[in-house]
């Protein structure tokens, strides 16, 4: 079940917890979507997160690109909705 629009950022509200799990300013990266191909920042994904993490969508096909679950012991993250991450955003 998708949260409803109203509990949607974009992608640059996970900037603290990407920072956390990548140790790199990740919202300008560019991540291929394994989706339908669309090339965007992670800036420009779709949000929607809580106290548990993070769910980032593409905004083009609405397909599951990044999710983090933050544990009180680190992070666990699924990568399998990226065909490619270009981290300085080229």
């Amino acid at each position: 079940m998708r949260a409803s629009g109203e509990d949607r950022l974009d992608g640059n509200g996970a900037a603290g917890v990407l920072r956390e799990v990548f140790a790199v300013e990740m919202t300008a990266a560019a991540l291929t979507c394994a989706g339908c191909g669309r090339v965007s920042a992670v800036g420009g994904l779709h949000l929607y997160g809580g106290a548990m993490g993070a769910v980032l969508r593409c905004p083009s096909c609405e397909a599951l690109v990044v999710c983090i679950t933050s544990v009180p012991t680190g992070h666990f993250i699924e990568l399998r909705g990226i065909v490619h991450v270009h981290p300085d955003g080229d």
